[in-house]
Order: structure tokens, then C-alpha cells, then sequence
């Protein structure tokens, strides 16, 4: 009995068509909720993640990709450089 929740997703174009029904076209949020099948919640969450997107405070997909590919980079270098730390250490006991 314990199914996981399984969420329907949106295209970013169904998003943003959904949101400019608001925006542009003059349909309140809850007539354009309506006519495209949602909750009203749903265009409220999109409009500002636009509106964020917009003012560059959120991070779209390929920025967000490369953010996850920087921080493990940096995760690696890290490693990398105590590792060489620790050997160097281990070096200079060994020499003297």
C-alpha cells in the first residue's frame, strides 16, 4: 500500500504559455488554471519562477548543471590536494 506519489510534469513552453495567459493575455490565474487544467497554485509558482529567472536571482537548467559539475570538481580538487598534503608531510619525515 505504500506507492510513492507520482507527480505530473510540465514542459517549460506549457509553463510558460500558462503563465503569459496572466500576464498578456488578461486571464485571471484562476481562469487560467481553468483552461489549462491546473491548480492555481501551479501559475503562481511558474510566474515567479519567471519573474526570478528574469531578475537572474534563480538559476536556470544549464547554469544549475554547471554549478553540480563545478561543485564536484571541487569536492575532487580538494581530496586531491590533501592527499598531496599528507604525502609531502609523510616525505619530509621519511628525509630527515
Amino acid at each position: 500500500m505504500n506507492q510513492k506519489r507520482k507527480y505530473k510534469t510540465y514542459s517549460k513552453a506549457f509553463k510558460e504559455e500558462a503563465v503569459s495567459l496572466v500576464a498578456e493575455q488578461g486571464y485571471s490565474v484562476a481562469e487560467a488554471a481553468e483552461a489549462v487544467g491546473v491548480n492555481p497554485n501551479q501559475i503562481y509558482n511558474w510566474k515567479k519562477q519567471q519573474e526570478e529567472q528574469a531578475k537572474g536571482t534563480m538559476l536556470n537548467d544549464n547554469e544549475r548543471t554547471e554549478l553540480l559539475k563545478l561543485r564536484a570538481e571541487n569536492k575532487r580538487l580538494k581530496m586531491e590536494k590533501d592527499i598531496l598534503k599528507k604525502a609531502s608531510a609523510f616525505f619530509a619525515k621519511e628525509m630527515k
